[in-house]
């Protein structure tokens, strides 16, 4: 894991929206929530109520378990 990452994860949690996650991520906002309902991708995270949060550190070790070596 590289040392951004783990430098995040031993941080203070910081917790997103929905729509900031999806800049984190590169996606768009009906993406992560198309995401949740079907499953499609197993980002966790954290429903309040009727709000919906991230964190940042979940987002970034999702995007690591993405990434391709050639």
């Amino acid at each position: 894991m590289s040392q951004a990452i783990e430098k995040i994860i031993n941080s203070k949690p910081k917790q997103l929206t929905p729509d900031e996650a999806a800049a984190i991520i590169g996606v768009s906002k009906q993406t992560m929530a198309a995401w949740r309902c079907t499953k499609k991708e197993t980002i966790p995270y954290y429903k309040i109520g009727g709000k919906v949060f991230y964190r940042e550190e979940d987002l970034l070790v999702w995007l690591e378990s993405k990434r391709v070596a050639a």
